[in-house]
């Protein structure tokens, strides 16, 4: 095989978990990895270009062509080694709802580049290191696609070198359950609301529940209600999400470890042990003014995989 060509009919799978930033204190630094899966297909063609067919969220929305966010993360880490993309053919199939807070646009930008990756095996190779650095150029905050590339817990951050992150795996006895609106929330808008500055105290207040949260999810479950407190980016953002507001002081007020996943407006609810995920269900049942989807989700431990099918593996 000539050194930097990819064969006609090689084809990958990719499958890339949702995912939940910020947890509550931890504003673009933390996130989790949830055990919901987008599936991608691609298989290589003599015609340049790209097609993509979308099957579930997206379906009849989201571009088909080479505009579409998972051919263009194919194409940035094509070009990121020099290589020229070659022609392809999608197939995505999305279970992770789009524009809730779930990490969708992180997924697909993390499924194009686990592609080329499964694409380039044998012509070049992608550390970790490397998959985190790409995804951020694309998304822009290495904690929205930490966590679907390496699965757990991850707490991420910059330096003047690229992004890096931690994974963290999370106490057994924590559980999460997904509370998920028909309407949507746009990440560029929630952010919008952000203030340039935020009080001193408030700072403080995050950095103390932050470091809380990471014992939490990591040693001890029963600190989760006072280690998702947030004074950074929630309040500013409840205007926006006036439902989403008012459920999560319904479910805290229950004692219940509730906080924004994302940039919402679903709601995430960790939980110390499965009782308290059949109590955060029936509260949104009863106190929902529109409908909401119930998720209950195990946290994802292994982050994104890719399993590439050569040529000769499909003759």
């Amino acid at each position: 095989m000539p050194v930097g060509t990819v064969p006609v009919g090689t084809a990958v799978s990719v499958k890339v978990p949702a995912t939940s930033a910020n947890l509550g204190p931890g504003f673009d630094t933390l996130g989790m990895a949830l055990a919901l899966y987008d599936d991608l297909e691609v298989t290589v063609r003599e015609r340049p270009g790209a097609t993509v067919e979308v099957r579930g969220y997206g379906a009849g929305e989201v571009p088909t062509d080479e505009s579409n966010l998972v051919v263009r993360a194919i194409a940035h880490t094509f070009a990121a080694y020099g290589i020229e993309m070659p022609g392809l053919d999608l197939v995505a199939n999305n279970v992770i709802p789009h524009g809730r807070g779930l990490g969708s646009s992180g997924a697909a930008i993390v499924s194009g580049i686990m592609a080329a990756k499964g694409l380039l095996a044998g012509i070049v190779e992608i550390d970790s290191e490397a998959l985190l650095t790409l995804a951020t150029e694309l998304e822009g905050h290495p904690d929205n696609v930490a966590p679907g590339l390496f699965g757990g817990l991850t707490i991420a951050w910059t330096t003047p070198e690229g992004p890096r992150h931690k994974r963290l795996s999370v106490h057994r006895g924590v559980s999460a359950l997904v509370c998920v609106p028909e309407h949507t929330m746009s990440t560029a808008a929630a952010r919008s609301l952000q203030p340039a500055s935020v009080p001193h105290e408030d700072a403080v207040f995050n950095v103390s529940r932050s470091a809380l949260l990471i014992a939490a999810l990591v040693q001890s479950p029963e600190l989760l209600l006072a280690a998702t407190e947030d004074k950074l980016h929630q309040s500013y953002r409840a205007s926006a999400m006036p439902e989403t507001n008012a459920l999560i002081t319904t479910l805290r007020d229950a004692g219940l470890a509730a906080a924004v996943s994302g940039a919402g407006p679903s709601i995430l609810v960790l939980c110390s042990d499965p009782e308290q995920r059949l109590i955060a269900a029936r509260l949104i049942a009863e106190h929902a003014e529109t409908p909401w989807q119930v998720m209950m989700l195990a946290v994802d431990l292994k982050g994104a995989t890719v399993i590439t099918h050569p040529v000769e593996a499909l003759a």
